[in-house]
């Protein structure tokens, strides 16, 4: 298993600091920015990424990231595009966890060995499909325990004991915390306190978790912390910033280090 998140979560607790990870999607708005987007988050001050696959049907994510979808799948960005990018950037940083998120009709399409076996090959750390509970992903999870590729689990808000003991067990890297129910998107702000999922997961010895969905101020960071998560994840945020900046790349890339190096002081405590 790839030791990234496990040295990454000992480091940060060392200097009492929480985890903050952005989200984007590959390819959006075209390849060539894309990397320079992602170099941009790392340069802000990322402790891990966490980034999307172009896919048609994205079912768990708003209007924002859908509209990121469809820009990179404008672009013509493949999946061999997407590991391209991801080989890219673990050439630019060695030591960043990296994690895809995704649906499973892109890992079929490849094949299941075969795209685990590519993901262990360019760097990635960890995988969340989206679609698939954990009640459903035994096939999932052996592979990518073959290929040292950590699977990453959804833990709802409304889930119940068992559920969350199952994520708990499954899960390795960190586990995905929703502050709340629907799709991705800042139209909604995070639910918090969520101090009792936090404590079940915790309670289940759950890898540790970081919140997402309605996360994009500092303040969402720190009340996060604050309910005992270890981190956060922003996405829609993120994206919302490539979306408004489409025309002038430059503003762009410095608007996205900016939101990063505020959303990274947010964590520490």
């Amino acid at each position: 298993m790839s030791k990234r998140y496990s040295s990454l979560f000992t480091q940060l607790k060392a200097k009492n600091q929480g985890a903050f990870v952005p989200f984007v999607t590959i390819g959006d708005p075209n390849l060539e920015q894309s990397f320079e987007i992602i170099k941009a988050l790392i340069d802000g001050g990322a402790d891990a990424l966490e980034l999307g696959i172009p896919y048609s049907d994205p079912i768990a994510d708003g209007p924002t990231i859908q509209k990121a979808n469809i820009r990179a799948i404008d672009a013509h960005v493949t999946l061999p595009d997407c590991f391209d990018i991801i080989k890219k950037i673990r050439e630019y940083t060695a030591d960043i966890p990296i994690g895809l998120l995704l649906y499973s009709n892109l890992v079929f399409a490849k094949g299941l060995d075969s795209f685990y076996q590519t993901c262990s090959q360019v760097g990635i750390d960890s995988v969340l499909v989206a679609d698939v509970p954990a009640r459903e992903s035994k096939v999932f999870c052996s592979v990518a325990k073959k290929y040292d590729i950590a699977p990453i689990f959804i833990a709802p808000p409304n889930g119940s004991e068992a559920t969350l003991k199952q994520v708990a067990e499954l899960g390795q890297g960190y586990t995905y915390l929703l502050s709340r129910a629907g799709v991705t998107g800042t139209e909604t702000e995070a639910s918090m306190p969520v101090e009792n999922i936090v404590n079940a997961l915790k309670n289940f010895n759950a890898p540790p978790s970081l919140l997402g969905f309605g996360i994009s101020k500092p303040e969402h960071v720190k009340a996060a912390i604050e309910s005992g998560a270890d981190g956060a994840i922003s996405g829609s945020a993120v994206v919302k910033i490539i979306e408004d900046n489409l025309t002038d790349p430059a503003k762009m890339l410095n608007e996205l280090k900016t939101f990063v190096e505020n959303m990274k002081a947010a964590t520490q405590g």
